[in-house]
């Protein structure tokens, strides 16, 4: 009897477990599609943002926003006025741009994206070597004189590392290195002042070049290894052959790792997008130099294949066909006028160095 009512007692306790276990099951249910849902908003905003932020910024008019800048601030057009504001620019799009500066995020988007990075990367390098020009050249009459205070600020800021996210960041550092140079133009625009120089002259001008077309032709070199190539190795050595011997050079097969193509393609891109816009800055504030020397067509010449270099790429990646081969291969395009450009700085030098 009393195991029959024990019987009665629970049936209804039975009964309510599998309402129980249905509640739970529709919970988990609903609780995995709405955090399914929610992973799949945030992958197509972070792909949308990286989409956006990956877009490279346009050329601008580099006379007119100088001449907009002078304007602003109230102050003359003066010698180097040009490449100084072209320069601040230059570095402050890359702080300005869609996403801001991306090369030292640590969470997506910026975290997935290597292209632009890259691309960063290339503009920084002009903008350092620039910033050194200045520093060493430019801005001093003679090798003996005193290098300007705040020159000697920028230079360092631009070249803290490229990745540093915090204490400090990178942003803060180049952004600094900006405000160095937005005093340096302040004082060289103003007639009051006269201790900020710039001195528009041939040899202060052939320095820069030379450190241009080191830059170009490394990069011509590793675009061109994209393929892979057998390359003679031209390091010295110290033995000398025997009268009548001939001497043994090495080989060795050059090639860009799969994973490095479109990094070094897209750092190349942003080298060639600063430089275009650093020489039309140097054509206007040493004029007279290149008029003098014959060589302002030459300078127009680089600026036609660096500009070229930036045509949009249609391709959804950079294909790295063979040379010959049935599909593109981007860096060996962009290694071609890359190498032009840097032939016209050879060119450009050799008449800089004629009287």
């Amino acid at each position: 009897m009393l195991d029959w009512k024990n019987r009665a007692g629970s049936a209804p306790e039975r009964a309510a477990e599998p309402k129980s276990a249905t509640r739970s099951y529709v919970s988990g249910l609903l609780f995995s599609r709405a955090l399914a849902t929610l992973v799949g908003l945030y992958l197509l905003v972070t792909i949308g943002l990286g989409w956006y932020w990956s877009q490279e910024p346009a050329l601008f008019p580099v006379a007119q926003n100088a001449q907009v800048a002078a304007e602003k601030e109230g102050k003359q057009m003066v010698v180097g006025y040009t490449t100084v504001e072209t320069l601040k620019t230059v570095a402050g799009t890359l702080l300005d741009k869609p996403g801001g500066y991306i090369s030292n995020d640590r969470f997506p988007p910026g975290l997935w994206m290597d292209n632009t990075p890259s691309w960063e990367y290339g503009v920084l390098v002009q903008v350092r070597d620039l910033t050194r020009a200045l520093r060493k050249d430019f801005a001093r009459s003679q090798s003996q004189s005193a290098e300007d205070a705040d020159l000697a600020k920028a230079e360092p800021r631009f070249n803290f590392d490229n990745k540093s996210w915090v204490l400090p960041s990178s942003e803060s550092e180049y952004q600094e290195g900006i405000n160095s140079l937005s005093r340096y133009q302040s004082r060289l625009s103003d007639p009051n002042q006269k201790n900020a120089l710039f001195y528009a002259r041939a040899d202060n001008l052939n320095n820069w070049l030379g450190d241009v077309g080191t830059r170009l032709g490394s990069l011509s070199q590793r675009l061109s290894a994209s393929v892979g190539r057998v390359k003679l190795n031209t390091a010295l050595k110290t033995e000398v052959p025997a009268v009548g011997e001939v001497p043994q050079v090495d080989e060795e097969v050059v090639e860009t790792p799969w994973m490095q193509i479109d990094n070094v393609f897209y750092e190349a891109r942003g080298q060639a997008w600063a430089l275009s816009h650093l020489l039309r800055a140097i054509e206007v504030d040493f004029a007279d130099v290149l008029a003098k020397k014959n060589a302002t067509v030459s300078v127009r010449q680089i600026i036609r294949e660096l500009e070229a270099s930036q045509e949009p790429v249609w391709s959804p990646m950079i294909l790295n066909g063979s040379g010959f081969g049935v599909l593109a291969n981007h860096s060996l395009v962009m290694a071609n006028y890359i190498s032009r450009a840097n032939a016209a700085v050879i060119d450009l030098r050799q008449l800089l160095n004629q009287g």
